[in-house]
């Protein structure tokens, strides 16, 4: 239960606190390069690879739990 407390209130709490203690010119130097980044490449990143990865380790997942049922 507090991981969902943590996942619910206070990962989203401390992201807050981070970007609020980075300094405004720092914050906007940075989304700068995000946009140029963003149209110098067409688009913003992804990996197939990754996405391919994450769905496989969670079919795994679900087929162990469902044989550690079964049995």
């Amino acid at each position: 239960m507090l991981g969902c407390v943590d996942d619910l209130l206070l990962l989203p709490g401390m992201i807050w606190l981070a970007i609020r203690l980075i300094p405004a010119p720092v914050l906007q130097q940075c989304r700068d390069q995000a946009d140029l980044w963003i149209k110098s490449s067409g688009g913003k990143p992804a990996s197939r690879i990754g996405a391919v990865l994450v769905v496989a380790v969670w079919v795994g997942a679900g087929l162990a739990l469902w044989q550690w049922l079964a049995a």
